[in-house]
């Protein structure tokens, strides 16, 4: 629940009518356990003169087979190969699969770096390899140990203009749990939309007034609380109390104001345009995503469902590549016409690939050895494949490239220093890429 807080010093102090100030300034809404007061205080910390740059990714949770999609082996047996057949794109010589004719036609815009590798194959301690850069977790101890790209980035940026939260996570964060901040703060945590805005009425309950209260109401309790505020900061000396005051106006414009509510409203856009992303969570997500970066938000991860296809590979594959195909063409497509794609980087990966050879069950299994992310915009050239798989995707042939590897990619690009350290919950610093290099090729 979204609640508006004075601070925490606060919750002895009631009205008259002796509710408490914390419950009389209740406004509804809930934000996974982080104050949008404090979102907001993560705001203000923003260094001036970085790259006016963003990221949109999708998130391939539990898998995406990189053999059925962007690194096919049309010459391997059938129980390598797959169901499905390369077709040409308009990059000369690079092939996809058929069911992404969409981004065939885009492919001067996409690069591949087909040789990825980590030493996991179970998802949890995967995931928080490819959402954080580092092995962490295990099956004895899950814990995130270390703060996902999406929370460094927040960190190390802030949101391109103030008051738009500066992580958002469509419809909710996944990941095994490692969409997280960890220790640099709950501040850093993603705001999550909260629901799949392919829905009819969509709204985002985290910015919704509750019922029975209208913007008037909402408005008259802010002055009274500032009136509240103003005997309080007559009598504090150290300007905390000033300070607070500040985040709190300003989380109340987001509930209140214009900016980031329209932000998140689909139906401002044209028929057309919402049916060329597709009318399915995947597309309208990313049209939201498109959305939020333009009104200033860095960070939006497209959360797109589960892909761990251990049985009956080809049913689960048609639900998903059709809608990501779509979705993914149309954000390049409407970046580039609005002059936007080389301030957005998007990636698109899951935690590991799967098994080049297809099991018993017509499954693929998890396989963490050699598999490819998709990387385009933010600067990032185009129509490029780096590295290779082994003949029939077993193990890199050439050019490894390692999670810190992606991470140092796009760290790079938004400008961020990779020099960067974090203090860990310890106060020992932590690299944001510890031996991570960018991938030369792409930049």
């Amino acid at each position: 629940m979204l609640r508006i807080y004075q601070n925490e010093l606060d919750t002895n102090h009631g009205c008259k009518s002796g509710v408490s100030r914390r419950n009389f300034l209740q406004i509804g809404g809930g934000l996974a356990g982080l104050s949008l007061t404090n979102l907001l205080r993560a705001d203000s910390q923003t260094a001036p003169g970085h790259k006016q740059k963003s990221v949109i990714v999708f998130w391939t949770h539990g898998g995406m087979s990189q053999q059925d999609t962007y690194d096919m082996k049309p010459d391997a047996p059938s129980e390598y190969r797959g169901m499905y057949l390369p077709v040409q794109t308009n990059v000369t010589g690079i092939n996809i699969s058929e069911r992404f004719p969409l981004q065939a036609k885009v492919m001067d815009r996409i690069s591949q770096v087909r040789s990825v590798w980590h030493e996991n194959g179970i998802h949890a301690p995967s995931a928080h390899w490819m959402q954080t850069g580092y092995f962490g977790p295990t099956l004895a101890r899950n814990a995130a140990q270390r703060p996902s790209f999406g929370s460094v980035i927040s960190r190390a940026l802030g949101p391109r203009v103030p008051l738009m939260p500066a992580y958002v996570t469509v419809p909710k964060s996944e990941a095994f749990g490692y969409q997280g901040a960890v220790y640099l703060g709950k501040r850093y945590n993603p705001f999550e939309v909260g629901g799949d805005p392919n829905a009819d009425g969509f709204k985002v309950p985290n910015l919704a007034l509750p019922n029975g209260l209208s913007l008037d109401s909402v408005n008259s309790r802010r002055k009274l609380l500032g009136a509240f505020d103003k005997i309080r900061r007559d009598t504090d000396q150290s300007g905390v109390m000033e300070g607070l005051d500040t985040f709190k106006g300003q989380a109340l414009e987001m509930v209140t104001g214009e900016h980031v509510r329209k932000a998140f409203d689909l139906s401002d856009e044209d028929d057309s345009l919402r049916e060329k992303y597709g009318r399915h969570q995947y597309g309208q997500s990313a049209l939201l995503a498109r959305r939020l970066v333009e009104a200033g938000t860095r960070v939006v991860t497209i959360n797109t469902g589960y892909w761990d296809h251990h049985n009956d590979i080809e049913p689960g594959l048609e639900q998903h590549l059709p809608p990501l195909d779509r979705a993914i063409w149309a954000l390049i497509e409407d970046l580039t016409e609005r002059g936007m794609l080389d301030d957005v980087v998007i990636y698109c990966a899951g935690e590991f690939g799967r098994t080049p050879l297809i099991n018993g069950h017509a499954g693929r299994d998890h396989w963490s050895k050699c598999f490819t992310v998709m990387l385009a915009g933010g600067g990032i050239k185009g129509g490029r494949i780096v590295g290779a798989s082994e003949k029939w995707g077993g193990g890199v042939k050439e050019r490894p490239s390692t999670p810190l590897d992606v991470m140092a990619t796009i760290y790079n690009q938004l400008g961020i220093p990779l020099t960067t350290h974090y203090e860990d919950a310890t106060g020992r610093p932590v690299s944001i890429v510890g031996s991570g290099r960018p991938i030369r090729e792409l930049i």
